[in-house]
């Protein structure tokens, strides 16, 4: 599992990190002193666990929680021992560790981890995205989230650290990653095409060398991606 480190003390993250190295399986791939650093990485990358101090300056660890969209499992660390209620009113938090941490307690909560990931494998659905979501996708936008019917999108176009969700009537701006949207979307309509765009292939009206038309824009496919697009596609 790969996780993360917030904590704006440098010894907690130190020791964290140290800890980590005896749970087999896991590996710290990044550490961050503040919350807002954690964000832009996670726009951008997929983690499994995280472990996150709540008191930090400026933006707290239930700031954190609150901002991202599907949080990963969180394991709380912090030196206040009265927030725990408080903690597990947010499902993705597994466990609550009050500083300083023995080691014997961070392997319980490794332990606990562990368990709950085994869990969530057998009971995870089987088949496509289309059914788990009902056809629909929620976007968080400006603090709300907005209903998308999946089968009304064209084309996710990824700029910067936002993507462009659009659909034959409304585009959306999200404040995501691509490989995100990716994993929600049913594979069986949707292809990434290009490193910057995902389409429909249902929508497609003309395809081009190097390019296909879809409600009057073209969209660029890349050469490593032409293939698969060709054998999406119900050719005569």
């Amino acid at each position: 599992m790969n996780c993360i480190i917030i904590d704006d003390e440098a010894t907690a993250r130190t020791i964290i990190a140290e800890y980590i190295t005896y749970a087999k399986g896991f590996t710290v791939i990044a550490e961050f002193s503040n919350a807002i650093e954690a964000i832009k990485y996670l726009n951008q990358n997929e983690v499994d666990l995280i472990f996150l101090d709540i008191h930090m300056p400026d933006f707290t660890g239930f700031d954190f929680i609150q901002t991202i969209a599907n949080p990963p499992y969180i394991i709380l660390t912090t030196s206040d021992p009265n927030l725990a209620f408080k903690a597990f009113e947010y499902s993705c938090i597994v466990d609550y560790l009050v500083k300083p941490i023995m080691l014997d307690r961070f392997k319980k909560s490794i332990e606990r981890t562990q368990q709950l990931i085994s869990q969530a494998l057998e009971t995870k659905p089987k088949g496509n995205d289309t059914e788990i979501f009902n056809n629909e996708l929620y976007v968080n936008i400006d603090r709300r989230l907005i209903k998308i019917d999946i089968s009304s999108i064209y084309t996710v176009v990824a700029k910067g650290d936002y993507i462009h969700i659009k659909t034959k009537s409304t585009n959306y701006i999200v404040h995501s990653s691509l490989k995100k949207i990716q994993d929600k979307l049913p594979s069986d309509i949707f292809l990434k095409v290009h490193r910057s765009y995902i389409i429909n292939i249902k929508n497609i009206v003309d395809i081009k060398d190097n390019s296909v038309l879809i409600h009057n824009e073209v969209i660029p496919v890349s050469r490593s991606s032409r293939p698969e697009l060709l054998k999406r596609l119900n050719l005569l």
